[in-house]
């Protein structure tokens, strides 16, 4: 941190307590000096004195926030007033202190400026990852039925409209979702996810709408929901259908109003996000046996996308597979090249029930096992050579069931057991996995 004090014993003082508090401290006693080491040092906090030699504190609080816009800055004056520290916050700076200043606070506020610029370099971290992830060409097709789709994502890019997105799960339309923001006239402020089926039942309204400290137990501070964070932004609801009703309700006045109350709050914040959802069930039959409001099916499905299957855009399979096995034999540090005719053919003729999800998860094996600098057909998972003819004979349930097993046996094994990853990963809800799991009597102690 640089800390700028022109008082030499005031200086020496402030040093001292923040270096044993472990931090790393250079001084400037004017502002020539804490410009001349800004500009050459890499600098996380600054702590200002108002009043220097050759320059304002405001003044130089003014160029640093030009050359760093992120750095907090904390402002220490002998002379405090109303006004000061009104223009000192308006030009930036993180908090303003008095002359003498208690050790307890200046450490404090030097605490609270560091979580804050963590919380902020991460924001833009995310922010720039989803940027590159979502962006719209990120997206890889050569079929017909998914430029249609794209053509229906970037008109409905145009507009703030609701979104519906349907489809299978794995089928790419979170990445659908996130090409919409990305060239929306919203895509400089925040994409917010929400995947409803991993979130807890009791744990989905503070997850979307925020809480206030005590509001439940283990509530233990304030936290600012989903919606909020979006505001300005986009929020994709991913599996709207696993909504209870009691949800229901909240969202579909949230949609109304544009405002949101905290759990344990009675204050209504003013929001603004462009909301898109997407669900893998049939939602025209979950209002028709009234799981799901029909007023808020009306309120979401304002523009309709349905993603196709893997299997009806089998074009797409051949871009898909170049790009996993680049993607993944960096990550791995493998020489993989290619893939065998063979082994792409084996990919062709099966119907990928788990989508682009389960290719890429084959492929991402495949990598991890290859023999050779190309994937063959001996590096594919058994499910690839059984849809080829060669299931074994009997019962087609039995045989199903028998492959259903083995695949979630094999993702909870590379997820460590853990339900919600597994679950993800096989494009299924939680609570399918739970379900599935006691009807096969799958147990972690019975696996070891």
């Amino acid at each position: 941190m640089l800390l700028v004090e022109d008082e030499r014993n005031q200086r020496i003082l402030l040093e001292r307590i923040l270096k044993n508090e472990g931090y790393a401290v250079q001084t400037a006693e004017n502002g020539g000096e804490a410009l001349a080491l800004f500009d050459r040092g890499d600098f996380d906090l600054l702590l200002l004195d108002q009043r220097l030699p050759d320059i304002l504190g405001i003044e130089l609080l003014r160029r640093i926030k030009t050359m760093d816009p992120m750095i907090p800055v904390v402002v220490v004056t002998a002379y405090a007033n109303v006004e000061d520290a009104v223009q000192a916050m308006k030009e930036g700076a993180f908090h303003y202190l008095t002359k003498p200043i208690a050790p307890e606070e200046l450490l404090l506020v030097m605490k609270k400026a560091v979580e804050t610029l963590i919380l902020k370099r991460e924001n833009e971290e995310l922010r720039r990852s989803l940027k590159d992830r979502y962006r719209y060409e990120s997206i890889i097709y050569a079929s017909g039925r998914m430029e249609e789709v794209m053509a229906l994502a970037f008109g409905a890019s145009k507009s703030d409209a609701n979104v519906l997105i349907t489809g299978e799960s794995g089928t790419g339309k979170e990445l659908v979702a996130g090409a919409i923001h990305s060239t929306s006239e919203r895509k400089e402020k925040n994409f917010v996810i929400a995947h409803l089926a991993a979130l807890p039942e009791t744990l989905i309204e503070a997850e979307l709408f925020g809480h206030e400290k005590g509001a439940f137990t283990g509530a233990s501070t304030r936290r600012i929901g989903r919606f909020e964070f979006a505001s300005g932004g986009t929020i994709f609801l991913d599996e709207i259908g696993e909504l209870s009703r009691a949800v229901q309700v909240r969202l579909l006045r949230v949609i109304q109003e544009k405002k949101v109350v905290r759990l344990g709050s009675n204050e209504e914040i003013p929001v603004d996000p462009r909301l898109i959802c997407a669900t893998n069930k049939n939602i025209e039959e979950e209002v028709e046996s009234q799981n799901f409001r029909e007023d808020l099916y009306y309120r979401l499905n304002v523009i309709r996308i349905h993603v196709p299957p893997l299997r009806d855009r089998k074009e797409d399979i051949p871009l898909l597979v170049d790009h996993f096995i680049r993607q993944y034999s960096e990550r791995e540090e493998r020489s993989v090249q290619g893939i065998t005719g063979g082994a792409l053919r084996s990919l062709l003729r099966y119907n990928f029930p788990g989508n682009i999800r389960e290719l890429e998860n084959m492929v991402e094996r495949a990598i991890v096992f290859a023999r050779s600098d190309y994937i063959t057909r001996e590096d594919l998972p058994i499910p690839v050579h059984q849809r080829m003819g060669r299931a074994p004979h009997g019962k087609l349930k039995a045989a199903v069931e028998k492959v259903e097993k083995g695949m979630i046996l094999d993702a909870l094994g590379r997820n460590s057991w853990n339900q919600v990853r597994a679950a993800t990963e096989l494009g299924v809800s939680e609570r399918v996995l739970r379900y599935k799991m006691r009807r096969y009597k799958l147990r972690k102690e019975a696996a070891e």
